[in-house]
């Protein structure tokens, strides 16, 4: 999905983990900086605009929250998601205290991942082009009516005759769908063309 360009800040002592969130989240669309310490996380933060900051709770200079606190001292506004691997109701109680947008739990699923970061960009007010919108409305309907039948994209692809990579990009929002294609799309999920633009 093509979006208006969202910086995004990855605070996370782990480098690896850093490039793994980089490549998901760049690959949709996002420009994304990755950093691992964080002081030089708060520098930037600083020094530079972002819409919305992923930081690790644990990390060895100072943890999550003491950083969370020290954003919130200069910027209210920032989305920032909570990244943790050790959930604990503590945190979750802190985070929320501390006025976060999510908290998501290692190991990471990237299309969870993914979800949540739209949510929190699409709750900012950050996709403002209503052909995204419509394509994420469509994508989420498509997705969330094959899930009910307990469909693959493969059993979908061989009721339609369309391929499982186009379905595929239609449920994540980065394919524009013809009207035939939809119509395929919707008598192969037992609804009408109409319900997948409901609410838009």
């Amino acid at each position: 999905m093509k979006n208006r360009v969202v910086e995004i800040l990855v605070l996370d002592d782990d480098p690896d983990t850093g490039e793994v969130l980089k490549h998901y989240l760049s690959k949709e669309g996002f420009k994304v900086e990755v950093v691992c310490s964080p002081s030089a996380g708060l520098k930037l933060i600083a020094k530079q605009q972002f819409h919305v900051v992923i930081l690790d709770l644990r990390m060895p200079e100072m943890n999550g929250i003491e950083v969370l606190n020290a954003i919130r001292e200069k910027d209210r506004d920032l989305a920032v998601i909570v990244l943790t691997g050790y959930p604990s109701v503590e945190s979750a109680v802190a985070s929320l205290k501390g006025g976060v947008s999510d908290y998501v739990e290692k190991p990471i699923d990237r299309d969870h991942l993914i979800e949540v970061v739209r949510n929190v960009v699409r709750q900012k007010g950050l996709l403002q082009m209503p052909e995204e919108r419509l394509l994420q409305a469509v994508g989420v309907k498509v997705r969330a009516r094959r899930k009910t039948l307990n469909l693959t994209l493969k059993q979908v692809a061989r009721r339609t005759g369309l391929s499982v990579s186009l379905l595929s990009q239609i449920e994540r929002a980065e394919s524009a769908a013809s009207v035939a294609s939809l119509f395929k799309i919707s008598t192969a999920l037992g609804t009408n063309l109409q319900a997948l633009f409901e609410g838009f």
